[in-house]
């Protein structure tokens, strides 16, 4: 009797996606959405506890770098568990890490106290959004899944933009530590759903070698396979051994190398000015004139802008070039910043410019995470793309330090976002190199698979 032979990836991207294969984009989204309600909190209570604790520009920017700090050790640590435990577990412990620490946040008495709770958050949400658009990445068509990615990461600028409302709802009466423990009890409230619903990765279980008829039992269930169990699935990608290797080192393997440090190099610089934007304009615009709560709304257009700017980003990136789409918001997000510091005071174009400047470089950013997971085979993509986003939170670290520090040295406002263009244009020419880079990867990798396949007849 002969053995149904079945190429798990080339299943799921042939088929159309079922409603199972929707509820995990949503609950993939719901993940990036409190992610980046708690990412944002701190940036958008910053004057009140600012003025509450009597703290110096300089000192608040530790603050806020301590949850990037442990974003990046977050992400590096955990990322190669993911790829060899599998996805869900990760996702959800990360979930109910970052929910939780981010409430007890707002039990914090002194900002050493308050930096030590973020910095054990940040580890989470570290963790959380690399894993979860490596799981989504496997459960959804190639041809889908630039826009399906982006949908997701736009989830996280929703959660950020939130954060701002959310703020000026709850300040009043609460405040700061209202704001903390309503964001921090989100994501642990939502750990029981994701418990019940989310399913791990059938192609990580092929590459891991799991029993047939556990990868038959998920596939059935997610995409009504109706397979018996009996099958053999496959995945035609290298097998790789991670106990041979460090992981981060097979990022570096089989012409990966370039690639995956103009992936680090662009993440970086994008974060820089994402972090410094987030963490440090709500205080510019309190310095201008404004009330917390009408800086907080004004800055929450910020990200509410990016959504829009992501879902035309990945919507766009299915139908031509990625890596040059991605290039271009960055270009033009280096002229909406450029055009934002040149008129930062003018009050009745602020909001229009600030979402603006989201569209553009939230957009890109948001791109670029769905450009990582296709770089990257299976056994190693959720290393590939925790790491990018770990080295990249040295940007976010960089930028949350430096806007509080180029402030107390008398920057003016227009200047300080005049100097953002410059890590945009920056990011714009890492991606296009790293586009240039996969196609080479790519060919090559063709090349050898027609070698094999001459040798072994």
């Amino acid at each position: 009797m002969s053995t149904n032979v079945v190429d798990v990836r080339d299943f799921i991207d042939k088929r159309p996606l079922s409603a199972y294969q929707w509820l995990v984009v949503g609950l993939c989204f719901v993940v990036a959405m409190l992610d980046g309600i708690d990412s944002a909190a701190m940036g958008f209570i910053a004057p009140s506890l600012l003025a509450d604790w009597k703290l110096s520009r300089v000192a608040f920017g530790g603050v806020l770098s301590a949850a990037m700090f442990g974003f990046a050790i977050g992400a590096m640590v955990v990322g190669p568990f993911a790829d060899r435990f599998g996805r869900r577990k990760i996702l959800i412990g990360s979930v109910l890490a970052f929910g939780l620490f981010n409430a007890l946040c707002a039990l914090a008495r002194s900002p050493t106290e308050l930096a030590i709770l973020r910095l054990v958050t940040g580890f989470g949400l570290g963790a959380a959004m690399p894993t979860a658009a490596t799981l989504l990445s496997e459960w959804v068509p190639l041809r889908r899944r630039s826009f399906l990615v982006t949908v997701m990461f736009a989830g996280f600028a929703l959660g950020s933009g939130l954060a701002g409302f959310i703020a000026s709802i709850i300040l009043a009466d609460h405040g700061w530590q209202g704001v903390l423990l309503f964001s921090g009890a989100l994501p642990v409230a939502s750990v029981p759903v994701l418990l019940w619903l989310l399913p791990d990765s059938a192609r990580l279980l092929t590459v891991l070698g799991r029993p047939s008829s556990e990868i038959a039992l998920l596939l059935n269930r997610v995409c009504k396979g109706g397979f018996s169990g009996s099958e053999a699935f496959t995945s035609p990608e290298p097998v790789i051994a991670h106990e041979a290797k460090v992981p981060v080192q097979l990022l570096f393997e089989d012409g990966r190398a370039f690639g995956t440090v103009m992936l680090w190099l662009t993440c970086f610089m994008g974060l820089l000015i994402l972090y410094l934007i987030t963490g440090w304009l709500p205080t510019l615009i309190t310095d201008a004139g404004s009330t917390v709560q009408q800086a907080a709304s004004i800055s929450a257009r910020f990200q509410v802008g990016s959504i829009p700017g992501a879902l035309l980003v990945g919507f766009l990136m299915d139908r031509f070039s990625g890596n040059r789409i991605v290039a271009i918001a960055y270009v033009l997000g280096a002229v909406a910043i450029l055009s934002l510091g040149a008129n930062i005071l003018n009050a009745g174009w602020l909001p229009v410019q600030v979402g603006v400047a989201g569209f553009f470089i939230g957009g890109a950013q948001t791109g670029l995470n769905a450009i990582a997971p296709s770089f990257y085979p299976t056994q190693v993509r959720a290393t590939g793309v925790s790491w990018m986003n770990g080295i990249g939170r040295g940007g976010g670290i960089l930028g949350s330090l430096i806007g509080g520090l180029l402030l107390s040295l008398g920057w003016q406002f227009g200047a300080v976002f005049a100097a953002l263009a410059i890590p945009a244009l920056i990011a714009a020419t890492g991606v296009v190199l790293h586009g240039l880079s996969a196609r080479a990867e790519s060919g090559n990798a063709t090349l050898q698979s027609h070698g094999a396949a001459e040798r072994s007849n």
